[in-house]
């Protein structure tokens, strides 16, 4: 098994562990967030060991790691409603047995039932790991579909309103429905027990109010409500940095770059971030979750940064402001996939984005010494010539914000904490001799399909030839079984399957095999094409349709369009700036997303030998095209 699949590392005393492929056991926890003290099982040395180098001993067969976004509503919400049993035991890390017996008891659940959900989570950190277990929890197991349907919609619309009607009334409504359909209701008893397995924050703010449920279940009263550990609740947030850059190759001024920022508000550390010259969208949003939720040491190891950032793991709650990409599926489903309550900042309360938005003006201060600074407004500007000064690639800046987040932000003391953020930081995880610490986070090693979950994603069908995205045909071995499946739900309908891609390098997509439950990348059907980012896509189609009489495209005419716009730009005589742009775009785009979602080996692919036509007529050098919309048609 690939190290790609296993479970966390949990870095707890006593936790098992490989090391340079030998078992050991954890003697003693970090300190530093960079090694741990392991014992040898078969020696019993002790030494100090790095923690990015340790891996789990226990390995998940592929068949129990499916994606929950290629099952059906049903499954996923039988996998939500165990999730929902033992959240109030993730969030307590002091957890004790007799904590676990009580939540038992307060569901109608046998004890053993529910520690081993707790465990089955803990091993992956996924919901997903529920939806292939045998469902034994009492009173729902036994119910029939259409049965069980009737009373998740009974309870959430009859029970979850602020009439505040008892469980008897539910009970009745749902006992009249089901003679109504012509079934068998169920007991009392079960209906009890399912709206006792109800979130007592959700139960309470849909019958009594938000505020009800702030005042009665929120953690600690303060200025953030619930923020009171590490990881409890982040907050992520973009803007316009304001500094001009400068392309890699000619040194000249190409524009602002876009940041993508993460916080823990509990300690203020910075998670994760994300800099681009691509507009704020899903692409920007999953590169700066991927980054806040793995270990840093690979990151910081490429920017020659020596400073800790030992910051990784899973939030409990992201906090968003209302822009169309915080409301897109990929990030609906992936919070649901990892356990996370995904919350929009509410009307009329602008505390709750205070964090991140007076970060994001505290690192803004700091740029406005960089050369090249824009500053805040015209004013402030005067006469700088922001361009002239302008010095720094994209790069260079991603390693100069580095530093700033890393060796100056968390270490100066921040005036609302009245101590530096990595200390917070520290002291949540660690504990005081006055508070116990959360300890250090479990480490995702299943790196690659943390990042495929943070990727946008359609559905397609595979025909004869492929799968068609965009006008666009992907071709692979692994594909020829599933050539015109049927819906097994509906064999009049085609079978859809789960497809994902970078968009900033579309030459390879990742096709989802629902028997396996894995990720296969399916390249090119023709392999000659160019690798492209779905921005010169969209636009060699524009540009493709404007060519021709017909309304039908097909990749050929796109591609060819495409060669037309590279040809005018390299014999452009003077590159404007926004030429500049795509092609600093172009060049980081395709590096970054071949190091973010390496290929599969070139041997597994399929040659072709179909070559594009040749160019038939030049076009004017392309605008940029920065609209990304989160779906499109679903057969290309």
């Amino acid at each position: 098994m690939s190290k790609s699949l296993l479970p966390p590392v949990l870095l707890d005393y006593g936790t098992e562990v490989f090391y340079r492929g030998r078992r050991h056991s954890i003697q003693q926890e970090s300190q530093d967030f960079r090694t741990v003290v392991l014992r040898e099982h078969e020696t019993g040395k002790l030494f100090q060991a790095p923690i990015d180098e340790l891996s789990s001993v226990e390995t998940l067969p592929v068949a129990t790691h499916p994606d929950i976004h290629a099952q059906n509503e049903e499954q996923q919400e039988r996998a939500e409603r165990k999730f929902e049993c033992i959240k109030p035991l993730l969030d307590n890390p002091q957890r004790t047995t007799e904590d676990v017996r009580l939540r038992a008891e307060e569901l109608g659940l046998h004890f053993v039932t529910l520690y081993r959900w707790l465990k089955l989570f803990e091993t992956t950190g996924k919901i997903s790991v529920f939806l292939r277990q045998p469902r034994k929890d009492k009173g729902q197991g036994t119910l029939a579909p259409e049965v069980d349907k009737i009373v998740t919609d009974t309870i959430d619309s009859f029970y979850l309103t602020p009439q505040k009607r008892k469980p008897s009334k539910v009970i009745r409504e749902i006992e009249k429905l089901c003679a109504k359909a012509g079934l068998q209701a169920p007991h009392g008893n079960t209906v009890r027990q399912r709206i006792k397995a109800l979130d007592a924050f959700k139960k309470t703010k849909a019958r009594e109010g938000s505020k009800a449920a702030r005042d009665g279940y929120a953690p600690i009263k303060g200025p953030f409500p619930g923020a009171d550990k590490p990881l409890s609740v982040v907050q992520v947030d973009h803007t316009l940095v304001d500094i001009i850059l400068v392309d890699d190759i000619h040194r000249l001024p190409i524009g602002r770059p876009w940041l993508t920022l993460l916080i823990d508000v509990f300690s203020r550390m910075v998670l994760g971030f994300y800099i681009s010259f691509d507009p704020p969208g899903n692409l920007s949003l999953g590169l700066c979750l991927a980054q806040a939720f793995l270990p840093k040491e690979k990151w910081l190891a490429k920017q020659g940064i020596e400073t800790a950032w030992p910051c990784w793991g899973v939030p409990r709650t992201i906090h968003a402001d209302n822009a169309k990409e915080f409301r897109g599926n990929m990030l609906k489903m992936a919070c649901k996939e990892y356990g996370i309550d995904l919350e929009w900042r509410p009307v009329a309360r602008p505390h709750y984005g205070a964090h991140i938005e007076r970060l994001l003006g505290t690192l803004n201060d700091e740029i406005h010494s960089a050369p090249g600074t824009t500053f805040s407004n015209p004013r402030q500007r005067g006469e700088y010539d922001s361009e002239a000064r302008s010095v720094m690639s994209l790069v260079e800046f991603e390693k100069w914000f580095t530093i700033l987040c890393v060796e100056i932000y968390h270490q100066r003391t921040h005036s609302e904490l009245g101590m530096p953020p990595i200390a917070k930081w520290q002291e949540g995880v660690l504990g005081t001799k006055k508070k116990l610490g959360i300890g250090i986070p479990p480490r995702i090693t299943d790196e690659l399909r943390l990042k495929l979950d943070l990727m946008p994603y359609e559905t397609r069908t595979v025909q004869h030839y492929g799968i068609v995205w965009d006008h666009i045909q992907y071709q692979h071995d692994v594909l020829r079984r599933w050539i015109n499946s049927t819906d097994p739900d509906n064999p009049k309908n085609k079978r859809l399957f789960l497809c994902r891609r970078d968009p900033r390098d579309i030459s390879t997509i990742w096709f989802y095999d629902p028997e396996v439950e894995q990720y296969y990348a399916i390249p090119y059907r023709n392999t000659s094409h160019p690798a492209i980012s779905i921005w010169e896509l969209r636009e060699a189609t524009r540009r493709a349709m404007e060519d021709q009489t017909k309304v039908t495209v097909d990749e050929n005419l796109i591609f060819a369009a495409y060669d037309k716009m590279q040809a005018i730009e390299q014999s452009a005589q003077k590159l404007t700036k926004k030429m500049r742009r795509n092609q600093q775009r172009r060049r980081l785009g395709l590096s970054n997303a071949r190091e973010h979602l390496p290929a599969s080996p070139a041997s597994q692919v399929m040659p072709q030998s179909v070559a594009p036509p040749q160019p038939t007529r030049s076009v004017v050098p392309f605008e940029e095209v920065d609209e990304m919309p989160d779906s499109g048609d679903r057969n290309g």
